[in-house]
């Protein structure tokens, strides 16, 4: 089974929080996916440089969520994986900014 490609996210900040955005780089076909997102792996990078695995999901009924590994920041300020829903999703140019919203309680 051939591995699925993963696509960079840049984020604005050192960590995730309710309204952070990150955006979505290399999706062939920005407008389409932010129109109907589909499940993708993600390699988020933080603005400290840190970086982590994700996974975008986008399955009914509880809408598109970003589960994120844990990490630790440039600062060294541990981070343990957690899943947030995404409130928004929209194209920006060639890119897809997702906008964070609140974690997902299990």
């Amino acid at each position: 089974m051939p591995h699925p490609k993963t696509y960079l996210a840049l984020c604005t900040h050192t960590h995730l929080f309710p309204g952070a955005r990150c955006r979505l780089q290399g999706l062939p076909h920005p407008a389409a996916f932010a129109a109907a997102p589909e499940p993708i792996e993600v390699h988020l990078r933080l603005s400290d440089g840190a970086a982590t695995a994700a996974e975008l999901h986008t399955e009914p009924p509880t809408g598109p969520a970003l589960t994120v590994a844990a990490y630790t920041t440039a600062a060294g300020t541990p981070i343990h994986d957690i899943t947030w829903t995404v409130e928004a999703i929209a194209r920006k140019e060639d890119e897809v900014e997702l906008t964070i919203g609140v974690p997902k309680r299990t």
